[in-house]
């Protein structure tokens, strides 16, 4: 079925700006997301953190639904999410998790009244790193594309939303929905997940991947933000989760888009003769109440139909 690239960030240290590695590493993600718009991450540090996140992953999603329900938000895609049958996923989101203080207030002490200092640590110090790495692949992006001169911009107002996700096992001998095709509407997903696979990404020419990653890899995907704000030089893959086992599936991602009030735009360097400009400025805030309203009444829409030119 095919396999998404893979490529070693494990070594932080002798990955900087300047130096072979980090030009090396710069081209396979540039060649990645061109070919196939994901890559698989291997990336050493995140496993001491694989034993707790899960835990923490059980112990959450294990607790009853009344309790779920109090993680809830004025902002859409925040917040507790069940989907509808015949699909079986539970998702729990909340923003800026990289901040201990966010983690308290919006997930712990809900969820938690009488505190759960553990569950507080494990989510923080995870998306702290995975936040890092975020910003390590941000950077490449832009300087592959001559822009990085604008990246710091972009990375002071991006949102790092942490979400938990859980999918119940399939029960039958035919694979099972997790998760429907779509892209992600964001800037770039950071994907971690436990030993039941069940992610398929579409390649280019129509064909599913299943992704099997290693416990020391995180499956990094583009979304149709960056596509705007690259002016359309690259390309968000379709992709879907399957469910073959008749195990649960714990999935945490970090999904990295830009805050309210900050308007996505293609940099000058990416205008040209040959390539106009392709998307209106937007803010990803406005769009995401409108996005889901329109998931709501189940019509497709996405940020280019938004602000296509």
């Amino acid at each position: 079925m095919g396999m998404i690239p893979v490529i070693d960030f494990s070594k932080q240290d002798s990955i900087k700006p300047g130096i072979h590695e980090w030009d090396s590493t710069k081209l396979g993600v540039r060649q990645a997301l061109e070919e196939y718009g994901c890559f698989e991450a291997l990336f050493d540090p995140v496993v001491e953190h694989r034993s707790p996140v899960f835990r923490a992953l059980e112990e959450l999603f294990d607790l009853p639904l009344q309790t779920k329900n109090l993680c809830v938000s004025d902002k859409p895609f925040r917040g507790y999410y069940a989907s509808p049958p015949p699909t079986s996923y539970e998702s729990i989101s909340a923003d800026d998790v990289h901040i201990a203080e966010n983690v308290e207030q919006l997930l712990t002490t809900r969820l938690w009244p009488q505190g759960n200092m553990s569950f507080s640590k494990t989510m923080v110090s995870f998306a702290q790193l995975v936040m890092e790495l975020e910003k390590t692949i941000m950077r490449m992006i832009s300087e592959s594309f001559g822009v990085e001169k604008y990246v710091d911009e972009l990375i002071d107002s991006t949102n790092y939303q942490l979400r938990a996700m859980k999918y119940e096992g399939s029960n039958t001998s035919e694979p099972t929905s997790g998760l429907v095709v779509h892209h992600d509407q964001n800037m770039l997903t950071l994907l971690y997940q436990n030993e039941v696979n069940g992610l398929e990404i579409q390649n280019k020419y129509g064909k599913w991947m299943s992704v099997k990653p290693s416990p020391n890899s995180i499956i990094v995907i583009i979304g149709e933000s960056l596509s705007v704000w690259l002016n359309g030089r690259l390309s968000p893959p379709c992709h879907r989760v399957m469910m073959t086992e008749n195990k649960v599936r714990y999935t945490i991602g970090v999904f990295a888009w830009t805050k309210g009030g900050y308007l996505v735009k293609a940099p000058k360097g990416l205008v040209d003769d040959k390539i106009p400009i392709l998307f209106k400025p937007y803010d990803h805030e406005e769009f995401l109440k409108i996005f889901s309203t329109q998931l709501a009444q189940e019509v497709a829409y996405d940020v280019k139909t938004y602000c296509s030119i």
